[in-house]
């Protein structure tokens, strides 16, 4: 397994040993003792699968008070995948991190607790896996607008398919600081 840093302290992009011949590949998608020495010692509660069409951008979005961090991956297809850091005194707060994830690449993202996270869908479709280490609570669903230009994303969409949800979000500065996690060093 080989990690490679983002650009963004604790977000990490995974690459797995994958085994593959003529048949087909396999690969460890998580190992609780390697992932530990990798610095995710996190556990695991909630396991979720998505399937997007082209053009769908899921995002920005976290869980307060009830934060998630989020272990992502592609089985089929390619997304942009990125996540930026929301949490209140960082200093990297506001700033984000992109990576390409496809079912060729088989790469991971963790994608720690403080973050917001987003994706969209580059190919036809795309089957998005993620592992949760927070249950998923409606009344701490929360999102940042996707294109806030204070972020800066660059999106590699201009008109994205969005939710009712995603269309109405806030910019990051418009959010209570009590609706954001805070920054413990």
């Amino acid at each position: 397994m080989k990690t490679i840093p983002s650009g963004l302290p604790g977000a990490l992009i995974i690459e797995p040993r994958v085994f593959g011949d003529e048949r087909g590949f396999f690969y460890e998608s998580y190992h609780q003792e390697k992932f530990e020495q990798i610095g995710i010692g996190s556990k695991f509660v909630q396991s979720n699968v998505s399937r997007s069409a082209q053009g769908v951008l899921r995002g920005l979005h976290y869980q307060w008070p009830h934060p998630q961090g989020k272990l992502v991956s592609v089985l089929e297809g390619e997304v942009y995948d990125v996540a930026v850091d929301i949490r209140r005194g960082s200093p990297t707060f506001g700033q984000w991190t992109g990576v390409m994830l496809t079912g060729e690449n088989h790469r991971h993202f963790w994608v720690p607790e403080g973050f917001a996270h987003g994706f969209c869908v580059l190919s036809e479709a795309a089957t998005f896996t993620y592992q949760c280490t927070a249950l998923y609570d409606p009344l701490a669903d929360r999102a940042i607008r996707w294109n806030d230009t204070a972020i800066g994303i660059d999106w590699p969409v201009s008109v994205p398919l969005l939710s009712e949800k995603d269309m109405r979000a806030p910019p990051l500065a418009d959010i209570p600081p009590e609706l954001l996690p805070a920054f413990t060093p």
